[in-house]
């Protein structure tokens, strides 16, 4: 499965670290792609084996920081 996460306030390579991490860190979760837009609106690019939930999404990239989770597509 695949979902796309839109997230604020991601500035640099620390800050996809640290997103990365809390999201690694989620059942289901099999890999992280996050593509950096500093200025704007990073997109990142999650590949899954199980169902996860929005709520989980948004609490782990909570858990990584001041950010903020826009959208949502799956």
């Amino acid at each position: 499965m695949s979902t796309t996460l839109k997230v604020n306030g991601m500035t640099c390579n620390h800050c996809v670290a640290h997103v990365t991490e809390e999201l690694m860190e989620l059942p289901g979760v099999d890999s992280v792609d996050v593509t950096l837009d500093p200025k704007g609106t990073s997109e990142i690019r999650l590949a899954t084996s199980a169902e996860v939930s929005d709520d989980a999404l948004r609490e782990a990239v909570d858990e990584a920081g001041s950010y903020t989770v826009v959208e949502i597509v799956r």
